[in-house]
């Protein structure tokens, strides 16, 4: 598989991570509308990783870190502003076995905080795109 074939494979399956934070947002579940925004702009950062760095992406969900491996290649800049939106991003991803994390997360996501990140996310979705050489 090429480097191009890698990241369009991240390409799909982050597009149905933002689809279905729509879908979340439809039906008013609002921390996993933030849940799979992060897990959208991961993907799309791992498929650039595929590009910029190495076939094999981290096995890893800070954004930060998968960008800072590969940064310094890039044509452009990641911006602070970036970073701090995939920093926020990054405070939601859920693992599974802590359900108490979850709580505390639930209650910090209400619908205007996920009508945000929904659209923050979508606007970033666009980024990695102009970067696919």
């Amino acid at each position: 598989m090429t480097s191009f074939e890698r990241f369009d494979y991240w390409l799909d399956i982050a597009e149905y991570d933002l689809v279905t934070a729509e879908a979340m947002y439809n039906s008013g579940r609002w921390l996993y509308v933030a849940f799979m925004c992060q897990q959208a702009i991961e993907k799309l950062c791992k498929g650039l990783y595929n590009l910029y760095a190495d076939e094999n992406a981290p096995r890893i969900h800070n954004i930060r870190s998968v960008l800072r491996k590969f940064a310094d290649k890039l044509p452009a800049a990641i911006t602070e502003e970036q970073y701090r939106f995939f920093d926020n991003l990054t405070a939601f991803y859920l693992e599974g076995r802590y359900p108490e994390h979850k709580q505390k997360l639930s209650e910090l996501v209400h619908e205007p905080e996920a009508k945000r990140i929904l659209a923050k996310t979508k606007e970033e979705f666009e980024w990695p795109l102009t970067l696919k050489m």
